[in-house]
């Protein structure tokens, strides 16, 4: 197979699809605009299932792009030869375009041809969905593999736990989807091996998704219209096995990394397996965390929401950098080599940099404090053992509370004749991640693919509370963020204080006045640079294509938005701020219902 680089795969995907028709788009945000049911974009699809419901996108049908994800619900996996929490996810799109002929005769040119991946047809190995009571066989998927050159023993039919997607919400759009698995080198586990096993001898780098159904409140599946196709490849894999690394941190894309933290700590990356663990954790969070912070809607790290994942992902990468004698200040040196690495890629990256390097500074500083109070807390834990050893609750709560791993309990007792109760550690520690894996999967319920009419009203407010705050405030603030219920809008805003209780009562009555004027809400398509020539505010429009999408309101609001609006301001009845409050260092939020519609 070929050696390619990432920086190649990124641009060779999206060049060839934009050979098929397809529109190249920019990654959106890591950070969901008005999601409450996610904390970080998860896949190439989450910033366009508005799209993929029904709103027409400003680019067209066919779309391209390499999306920035982030996963964190294995962060305590990481580590390991495969978890990541970053990764890029390469896809393509058919909005009511093109459907399943189309996808898989793309995929198998761009996995074969010479001209691009060129992997020899023999190793590679797909599967399809084996059909159930909701629907049938997908043997349309089966005939169109086999009639590229796909040979029988080739193709696996799998059940839906393998070969299904969706919906993304309760309801929506969902259907069966064909994978697509390089055959490794790794020897079969047995006669019943296939890609539904674990045993690496098939290893999975692509996934066309096949959106022909659209799940009712009822349980039951109705085909759509219009039929969609999703797309999705990992970058870092694909590399990975495209180069024959043994995993995706022996790629390019850790290279520079991890050659930096070598050089900071005096250590080698494998030279045993403690380091090799260490440097990994490291890189992988510390490139994750730059990318959060380094966003356009970049958080700071605290005790909520993203900025809790974020305060996680830092303070791990700090304790392990600490095992391996790294100096203090190690992550703004990280991040810099990371900020180089993706900066034409990713040009936010360098736009935040002094924000970037600032938060990482200060969250070091916070976390050596915090430890020093652990440190304390664990001298009082030890003089409370009588039997010689530290319970595993006590041991969970110096993990939990103050970021003490099990290996450093275990030292300090060990330096005091004492031992640990691991194994009672270990089950709280199964307790806890069972407890956040149950919260992870709450989140995904509901979302943008169960749109309301209440949550378009409250997407409609947020417009007006953000042009009022501007019109108080200052046209320096700026919207950092917005999460939507079907209850209620939580907004934050760039601003650097404490917003009075007569500032608050102004943008209020500015919000209302602006709904019982009950202006219509127009909906208009236009470029960039035309939507700022007319004065609309252009957030995050490293996001957008060529063309965007615009809403007016009177003149009390000019956006550029693709979420779901009113058609009228008067729709949303009244509004009231129920709670301002600070969100992270230099970004305020606010709480607002609506009581809306009006009669």
């Amino acid at each position: 197979m070929k050696q390619i680089a990432s920086a190649q795969l990124r641009e060779m995907f999206q060049s060839f699809m934009e050979s098929k028709g397809h529109h190249r788009i920019q990654s959106a945000s890591v950070i969901p605009e008005n999601d409450p049911t996610v904390l970080f974009t998860t896949a190439g699809m989450h910033p366009l299932v508005p799209y993929l419901m029904g709103t027409p996108h400003p680019a067209g049908t066919r779309l391209t792009d390499v999306q920035k994800c982030i996963r964190t619900g294995d962060i305590d996996e990481v580590g390991d030869a495969s978890h990541l929490t970053f990764f890029e996810m390469l896809g393509n799109w058919s909005l009511g375009d093109y459907f399943k002929k189309e996808a898989i005769s793309w995929s198998w040119e761009f996995l074969t041809s010479p001209e691009y991946l060129g992997i020899d047809k023999d190793r590679l190995a797909f599967t399809v969905f084996e059909g159930n009571e909701d629907s049938p066989r997908d043997e349309e998927s089966h005939d169109i593999w086999r009639s590229m050159g796909v040979k029988e023993d080739h193709l696996f039919y799998l059940p839906k736990k393998h070969n299904w997607w969706g919906p993304a919400g309760i309801t929506g759009p969902c259907g069966p989807d064909t994978e697509m698995f390089i055959i490794t080198d790794k020897p079969a586990c047995g006669p019943d091996c296939s890609p539904a096993c674990s045993c690496g001898h098939y290893l999975e780098i692509w996934n066309d998704v096949f959106m022909q159904y659209n799940k009712q409140k009822d349980g039951s599946f109705i085909p759509l219209a219009k039929k969609n196709v999703d797309t999705g490849m990992g970058l870092e894999r694909t590399i990975c096995v495209l180069n024959g690394k043994e995993t995706v941190y022996d790629t390019d894309a850790f290279t520079d990394i991890l050659a930096c933290i070598a050089s900071l700590c005096g250590k080698t990356y494998k030279q045993d397996e403690a380091t090799t663990k260490a440097f990994r954790i490291i890189a992988d969070h510390m490139r994750t965390s730059t990318f959060i912070l380094g966003d356009d809607r970049g958080v700071s790290p605290s005790n909520t929401d993203q900025g809790y994942i974020l305060r996680r992902l830092i303070r791990r990468a700090v304790r392990y950098g600490m095992q391996l004698g790294m100096p203090e200040g190690f992550t703004t040196e990280i991040a810099k080599v990371i900020i180089n690495q993706y900066r034409e890629a990713y040009p936010e990256l360098e736009r935040n940099s002094a924000f970037v390097l600032e938060q990482l500074k200060l969250e070091e500083a916070r976390f050596a404090r915090t430890l020093k109070q652990g440190n304390k807390e664990f001298d009082k834990v030890a003089s409370r053992v009588e039997n010689g050893t530290i319970d595993g609750l006590s041991a969970f709560h110096l993990y939990d509370t103050f970021g003490f791993p099990i290996e450093m309990t275990v030292e300090l007792a060990a330096e005091r004749g004492l031992k640990v109760d691991t194994a009672s550690f270990e089950e709280h520690f199964k307790k806890h991640q069972e407890l956040s894996h149950q919260g992870a999967d709450q989140k995904f319920k509901g979302g943008l693919a169960d749109q309301t009419e209440e949550t378009a009203r409250l997407h409609t407010a947020t417009h007006l509370l953000h042009a009022a705050l501007r019109k108080v405030l200052g046209p320096e603030v700026a919207q950092k963020g917005s999460n939507i219920t079907a209850e209620r809008l939580r907004f934050d805003f760039s601003f650097g204080r404490k917003v009075t209780k007569e500032e608050l009562a102004e943008v209020e009555k500015l919000v209302n006045e602006a709904i019982q004027a009950d202006v219509p809400v127009v909906c208009e398509e236009m470029t960039v640079p035309e939507a700022k020539e007319k004065g609309a505010i252009g957030l995050f429009e490293n996001k957008y294509g060529e063309r965007v999408r615009t809403y007016k309101m009177g003149d009390y609001s000019f956006e550029i938005c693709g979420g779901p609006h009113a058609t009228h301001t008067g729709e949303l009845g009244s509004f009231k701020i129920q709670k301002e409050e600070s969100s992270s260092a230099g970004v305020r939020r606010i709480k607002a219902v609506i009581t809306g519609p009006a009669t």
